[in-house]
């Protein structure tokens, strides 16, 4: 019999600003710390317009997709999750931390970091590196 498998898409969605790139902190079992902007496709929405509305959503920032960066894969227990990432270049807004009545917001800081600085925030050289370099092919 063949294995039916659910695989649920999600987004990461790195802005950048001239020198800088936004990150979110989050207090999140699932996901905590330092991290980018992003989540899942609504049903019956574009993998685009999911992009977009994330990053709206969690920061207050309108955006504009420049490329795809990378897609992976991560098997889960339950099902596969289908990561892609993308380099967006902020359009306008201004940042705000999401807000939600029903459920606890987990990200508590939204901000611009200086490239030279994402090294203090966890992020690795050899990251620094290609994102310095313009995430060459």
């Amino acid at each position: 019999m063949a294995r039916t498998e659910v695989v649920t898409i999600t987004n990461m969605c790195m802005v950048y600003d001239g020198d800088r790139i936004l990150v979110q902190d989050r207090k999140d079992p699932k996901w905590p710390g330092i991290t980018f902007p992003g989540g899942h496709v609504e049903p019956k929405e574009s993998f685009v317009d999911s992009v977009i509305r994330e990053v709206k959503e969690e920061t207050g920032l309108d955006v504009e997709i420049v490329r795809m960066l990378y897609l992976c894969d991560v098997e889960a227990s339950s099902n596969t999750i289908l990561h892609i990432t993308f380099l967006l270049r902020r359009l306008s807004g201004e940042i705000e931390l999401p807000t939600n009545e029903f459920d606890a917001n987990p990200i508590h800081d939204v901000k611009f970091v200086p490239i030279s600085e994402l090294s203090q925030y966890g992020f690795s050289e050899k990251f620094i590196q290609v994102l310095e370099s313009g995430f060459p092919d």
